[in-house]
């Protein structure tokens, strides 16, 4: 006799694991279904373990730039061991931290695979090959995704690297090619120039963090470069043979000139695969657009009584807009199940914020200039640089700026852009502004503290209507 349940979570990733709490909050009888780790790659291996070595790095960077604070700092060294042992500490408490909230909110966790065999049934196979029969009135697929091989060249996990590979390193590379420069590519390119490594990054558009602001990709560059990375754009990697000792690679830069390089190590970082292989998708006709799983806005599928959110489904691949979207789902269907109390909404993708966590950082939300442009605003726009702010100068950390997107009929914010220290903290108060559709005097007319960052948001604001005050 299959367990029954009002709910089952296929993954218990940043989406799954929320959704699971959410109906447990509602009154759903839930289960969880994980083949892992609880918390997903987010937790375990992603963003947070990810935080905790560019928080290493950072220290490091300092700890070298000591006589800039009139410190001193000798004898100066980082073990990469260490380091990632402090980063696999802040996953194993986390994880037990998700463990707890399952069992205070009453959710039965089945750890195994799960396949959908079935309108609203599940198999789950066990480590020891044992299987168990679930089913419920609605499921919520929340399987994830994986980093994508280079065609031909799986990642080995000794000389060439994903991110999973190159948060657990073997050893300290010395030479590294970083192939990719979306968020995951560029932190771990920052990660290991701050921790010592001779760092290459290819990228095949023709700029770096491609989908950011124009004038973002071009200050990130900058300052990369003056970090000692050597950055190569519009530049594709041809071959790249494996040694015992290194990797060779050859390298089309943007004039069409090949250039021969040796690396110790390769991360690659070229975009995800979801993981909708072998669970069951086909059988039931779910549909599916390039393997990701397609929905409506309240994250419901083709397929009656199955719901789909996070990595698995449409961009953007976020932890937060998968946590978002588990809320989404799950109040969606205590509505269908008679709850009056729960009003689900649609999210809007162009409110929805984007971290990188390199030195420096960079956060967006919304429209880039050229986009809303391209869909056809009329604009003005704001731009303010963080050496014309006090708490950054104080800081030392004077680079950086922050940059306004407004409908220049509405005074609607169409997107905010910003780099430099601690951003990605700043940024949600853009977005707050987006949800709550504020205008230009909205922003205009709030008091922000002094001495701090978040100035700079203020004055980016004033720039964009010709009132910015300190420069």
């Amino acid at each position: 006799m299959a367990d029954t349940y009002d709910l089952i979570v296929l993954g218990s990733g940043p989406g799954g694991y929320v959704a699971a709490i959410r109906g447990a909050q509602l009154g759903l009888k839930t289960a969880i279904v994980e083949r892992e780790l609880l918390g997903g790659i987010c937790l375990n291996w992603g963003c947070i373990p990810t935080k905790a070595l560019l928080r290493s790095a950072e220290i490091f960077h300092y700890m070298q730039h000591a006589g800039d604070y009139g410190l001193a700092a000798d004898k100066i060294s980082a073990d990469i061991a260490a380091v990632v042992k402090r980063s696999r500490g802040v996953a194993k408490q986390l994880n037990a931290g998700v463990t707890h909230l399952m069992k205070k909110n009453k959710i039965t966790v089945h750890m195994g695979t799960g396949v959908l065999t079935a309108p609203g049934k599940l198999t789950v196979t066990d480590a020891d090959g044992k299987k168990s029969e679930i089913e419920a009135k609605h499921i919520i697929v929340a399987t994830g995704a994986r980093a994508r091989d280079l065609p031909g060249l799986p990642a080995d996990g000794k000389r060439v690297w994903t991110y999973r590979h190159a948060m657990t390193p073997p050893e300290m590379p010395t030479k590294l090619l970083v192939i990719g420069s979306g968020a995951i590519g560029i932190e771990f390119a920052s990660f290991y120039n701050d921790m010592g490594a001779n760092v290459t990054v290819v990228e095949m558009m023709d700029r770096i963090v491609p989908v950011e602001d124009a004038d973002v990709s071009a200050h990130l560059e900058k300052a990369l470069k003056k970090q000692g990375m050597t950055i190569l754009t519009k530049a594709s990697v041809d071959k790249i043979e494996t040694g015992a000792s290194g990797v060779k690679a050859t390298i089309k830069d943007k004039d069409g000139k090949v250039i021969a390089a040796d690396y110790s190590h390769v991360i690659v970082a070229i975009g995800i695969v979801p993981n909708t292989e072998n669970i069951g998708l086909e059988a039931l006709g779910v549909a599916t657009e390039r393997g990701h799983i397609k929905t409506d806005g309240y994250c419901a599928t083709n397929v009656p009584g199955l719901w789909a959110i996070g990595d698995v489904t449409a961009p953007p691949w976020l932890a937060h807009k998968a946590s978002h979207e588990g809320i989404i789902a799950v109040e969606s269907i205590a509505k269908a199940l008679g709850n009056k109390d729960v009003h689900p909404h649609v999210m809007d993708p162009r409110n929805i914020p984007g971290c990188t966590y390199c030195h420096p950082q960079i956060a967006s939300v919304g429209l880039t200039e050229a986009k809303a442009k391209e869909a056809g605003y009329e604009v003005k726009v704001g731009n303010f640089p963080f050496i014309g702010n006090g708490k950054a100068i104080a800081l030392g950390e004077a680079e950086g700026f922050v940059k306004t997107v407004f409908d220049a009929k509405t005074g609607e914010l169409l997107g905010a852009h910003m780099i430099g220290a601690e951003v990605t903290e700043l940024i949600q108060g853009y977005t707050v502004g987006k949800t709550a559709e504020l205008v230009e005097q909205d922003f205009i007319q709030t008091v922000f503290p002094h001495p701090t960052i978040s100035e700079t948001m203020h004055e980016s604001v004033l720039a964009a209507y010709g009132r910015v005050i300190h420069i």
